[in-house]
């Protein structure tokens, strides 16, 4: 289980929306690249680093703040936010993200999607499924994929992606626990799937089931930052 903390950037400010709404937003801190240094000097490995602005405007906006914390830390992070071209992707990797995170553009473009992937590789890739009702929501969830999360998943495996993080909107920053059973559904339907849950971890005791039910990875954001969950639970869990 691969633990990933998540830093949300609206006007350089690490922030958390409350299902993903941009109205219901709370600063934890001014200076993302003080949390990311939090974050490594506690033990973590990776990060999860979401361009809200960019998400909203559909073009990468704070593409300075990743090349602060990729150089100023030896965090593995992936980076989404407003990736439409493959200069764009290009762009990411070259401000020192690891990984790419795509989340509309997998569901508008898949054929672009393909292109990257054969120009960079799977592994460079991490897939995000955003889903309020078992329906993939896209645009910074705001608009209808048209597709459910199923099918989505089963889409993206046949062009070859199998990293992918699932967000239950209805529980994202909402501190209730994560959709086990969504992401079980999931796991049995397309096993060679490499999810990673997102949304709703408050505890380590969801921590534990999520590692119980097969999945990769957990992406972790208000909980850490309200002090739910310490980081040195994470470490002991991982360790």
């Amino acid at each position: 289980m691969t633990i990933i903390p998540a830093i949300d950037i609206i006007n350089g400010k690490c922030v958390r929306l409350t299902n993903g709404d941009y109205a219901q937003q709370k600063i934890y801190n001014e200076n993302p690249l003080e949390v990311a240094k939090h974050f490594e000097a506690a033990g973590i490995t990776r990060l999860h680093l979401v361009d809200l602005d960019g998400a909203k405007a559909g073009a990468v906006v704070n593409l300075q703040l990743l090349e602060s914390i990729a150089s100023q830390t030896k965090l593995v992070v992936d980076f989404g936010g407003g990736i439409k071209t493959i200069n764009d992707v290009e762009m990411v990797f070259n401000a020192g993200a690891a990984i790419v995170t795509i989340g509309s553009m997998a569901v508008k473009h898949p054929e672009l999607l393909e292109e990257w992937l054969m120009e960079f590789g799977a592994a460079k890739f991490l897939i995000g499924a955003d889903v309020l009702d078992e329906k993939i929501k896209i645009s910074g969830w705001l608009e209808d994929g048209g597709i459910g999360i199923f099918d989505f998943v089963g889409k993206m495996i046949g062009i070859g992606v199998t990293n992918i993080f699932c967000t239950d909107i209805a529980k994202d920053g909402a501190m209730k626990g994560p959709s086990i059973e969504l992401y079980k559904k999931i796991l049995e339907q397309h096993p060679e799937v490499k999810l990673i849950a997102s949304g709703g971890v408050t505890t380590i005791e969801d921590v534990h089931q999520l590692t119980a039910i097969g999945c990769d990875g957990a992406i972790i954001g208000k909980a850490l930052y309200e002090g739910t969950i310490q980081i040195n639970e994470l470490i002991t869990h991982n360790s």
